[in-house]
C-alpha cells in the first residue's frame, strides 16, 4: 500500500510542526538537536522525566521505548527512546491505537500497520520512504538499491532514511550499506544505541548476520 493511500491519510495538516532530533548522553539526560521551530528544541540536557510532557504515549518495548506523538487526529512522529525514558500511559484513542499496533508487531513482524499519518516531507523523500515501505519483512535492501529503484544516488536515500518522521512503520531498518548495517535514525550513536534497535528489528524480522 502506498503511504499517500493509508487509511486515515490526513494532508496540509502538519505546517506548524517540525521533525525532532533526540540524543542521548552519557548521564541518562536526553538532549535534543532540532531545527530552532522545533517544538521540542531545548539548550540544555532535560532529565527525562519533564519531556515525557511531549508525547501522546511512551511505549516500553524489549530495545527501550518508542515515544508516540499525536496531534489532530494524525500520527505526528514516532520516535526511539532509550530504555531507561518513562512509561507514559496514551493520552488519547490515536495513541492507544498506535500501542496495540506496534504490540501486535512485536508479536508477529508480518503485521501490517493501517494508522493515519501526518502528510510530511519532500516529494523526493516521500519517493524513498515509498520504495523503503515495499521493502518485505525478512529482507534488507541496501542505500544502493534503494537509489536504483528510483533513479537517485544512495547518499541521497540515506539523507531520506534519516529525515523518517514514522520510525517502525516506514521500515527503514530494512536499508543497509552495501558492506554492512550501516547508519539509522540519523544519529551519531556514540552509545550505538539505535544501531542496537537496528538489529534487534532485523532479528526479530528474522534477518540475520547484522
Amino acid at each position: 500500500m502506498k503511504l499517500s493511500e493509508r487509511p486515515g491519510m490526513h494532508q496540509g495538516v502538519f505546517k506548524a510542526h517540525r521533525r525532532c532530533a533526540f540524543f542521548f548522553s552519557g548521564s541518562g539526560l536526553l538532549r535534543i538537536g532540532a531545527p530552532a521551530d522545533c517544538p521540542l528544541t531545548m539548550q540544555q540536557p532535560q532529565p527525562t522525566s519533564h519531556l515525557s510532557a511531549h508525547f501522546a504515549a511512551v511505549m516500553p518495548v524489549p530495545f527501550g521505548s518508542i515515544g508516540i506523538r499525536t496531534d489532530a487526529g494524525v500520527l505526528v512522529e514516532l520516535v526511539y527512546l532509550p530504555p531507561h525514558f518513562p512509561a507514559k500511559s496514551p493520552a488519547d484513542a490515536l495513541a492507544a491505537k498506535t500501542i496495540r499496533q506496534i504490540g501486535r508487531y512485536l508479536e508477529d513482524p508480518q503485521t501490517r500497520f493501517e494508522l493515519p499519518l501526518a502528510d510530511v516531507g519532500s516529494v523526493f523523500q516521500k519517493r524513498v520512504w515509498q520504495a523503503i515501505d515495499e521493502i518485505p519483512v525478512g529482507r534488507v535492501l541496501t542505500y544502493g538499491d534503494i537509489a536504483r529503484r528510483i533513479g537517485s544516488a544512495p547518499r541521497a536515500v540515506g539523507q531520506a532514511c534519516g529525515a523518517n518522521w514514522f520510525a517502525l512503520l516506514v521500515p527503514c531498518h530494512r536499508v543497509t550499506a552495501a558492506g554492512g548495517l550501516g547508519g539509522f535514525s540519523a544519529h551519531d550513536d556514540v552509545e550505538h544505541f539505535h544501531l542496537d534497535v537496528k538489529r534487534w528489528l532485523l532479528r526479530h524480522e528474522g534477518v540475520q548476520g547484522y
